[in-house]
């Protein structure tokens, strides 16, 4: 007969400092020794920072060992201190060759994000890091021409996946449309023009629409037969809502793929709003407040002066997501009504169309 074996035992070690104090404890008093020691979470250190455009820098940063990685062309979220508040945005790192990550930010009017990181933050100064998201990534160097469209900030992406093209040496035809107001606005355009040098098959277009010589027009009424036959082309699109969407509407049915990623929601009077105030309980704080119909529940929240946790304000990332219990949602970028009780809901691209209760 079989001796019965028994389910080995997993001991507590006692060394392991998780067992022995908390995460925040220890995430603090091993901050005052190195800024990027913690037990779990992942931050990164600014090296260095440098003018990326007239309007843009580029700073590089240096995660710790908790950070898991990114594939060029997804997303990370990062937590800056702005006034004694913790706040976080989504940025699309460029991953260096020493381990760095390189990420581009532009300064927006109000954002107060931005503007701190454009302006004030300075080598020394330390972030946290979400984890990397985002499904608009190459699996694989396609054969196939590839198309990539970006407008203002949508370059960054753009910018990590050339990269891995060049490390795979662009074996397929590459056609980047990179569309500015004017010149002094543009990211990166030596590297560019100097990688597009080294490898025949990649061209750059740029299309600057206030260029005072030669405006280009916008992406809707883009000449794309000056690119060549595009019928078996993949498309990958970024920037703002109304630039991805007036790209969907003039390719469609001229390529075979179409990916892309807005980092703004669309613009007023894109979806119909609705108007008037619903009541939204929020059960774990006991609280009933009076909201706008048509206004996003993320941003109708915080001008209540709450601070729900948040990330892309784009519908990506999923870190602005808690239980909706019941009433009916309308996602602001497609216009969608959902009444399922139960489920949840992104804060960031819902506003409320009934009455709701939420988990928050």
């Amino acid at each position: 007969m079989n001796a019965r074996v028994r389910p080995a035992v997993r001991r507590r070690n006692p060394l392991l400092p998780r067992n022995w104090v908390s995460e925040e404890l220890f995430d603090f008093w091993a901050g005052h020794v190195h800024p990027l020691w913690t037990l779990r979470r992942a931050r990164a250190r600014l090296v260095s920072r440098e003018a990326a455009s007239a309007d843009a820098v580029t700073l590089v940063l240096r995660p710790n060992r908790h950070f898991k990685g990114l594939l060029p062309g997804q997303h990370v979220n990062l937590g800056v201190e702005v006034d004694g508040r913790r706040l976080s945005r989504s940025y699309s790192p460029t991953l260096l060759d020493d381990g760095t990550l390189a990420i581009t930010v532009k300064t927006v009017a109000g954002g107060a994000v931005s503007q701190h990181l454009a302006q004030a933050a300075q080598p020394g100064d330390v972030f946290e890091l979400g984890a990397a998201f985002g499904e608009m990534t190459l699996s694989a160097v396609p054969a196939a021409p590839l198309v990539l469209l970006a407008a203002g900030s949508g370059i960054t992406p753009m910018r990590a996946l050339l990269r891995q093209l060049e490390a795979a040496g662009v074996p397929g035809r590459v056609e980047l449309v990179y569309w500015a107001q004017t010149r002094d606005a543009l990211c990166f355009v030596d590297e560019f023009n100097a990688l597009a040098a080294r490898h025949p098959n990649l061209r750059v277009h740029l299309a600057l629409t206030r260029d005072p010589q030669t405006p280009a027009v916008r992406v809707g009424d883009y000449d794309f037969s000056a690119l060549g036959d595009l019928s078996a082309a993949q498309v990958m699109a970024c920037g703002p809502a109304g630039f991805v969407e007036s790209a969907r509407a003039r390719l469609q049915g001229q390529v075979a793929g179409f990916q892309a990623e807005a980092f703004t929601p669309p613009a007023a009077g894109e979806v119909a709003a609705e108007t008037g105030t619903v009541q939204v309980e929020l059960r774990r704080s006991g609280r009933t407040l009076e909201l706008p119909r048509g206004t996003a529940l993320l941003t109708a929240l915080e001008a209540e002066g709450l601070r729900p946790a948040s990330g892309c304000r784009m519908g990506i990332c999923n870190t602005c997501v808690c239980g909706k219990v019941s009433g009916v949602t309308r996602n602001t970028l497609t216009g969608e009504h959902a009444a399922e009780p139960a489920t949840q809901v992104r804060l960031c691209v819902n506003s409320a169309s009934t009455d709701l209760i939420l988990e928050l």
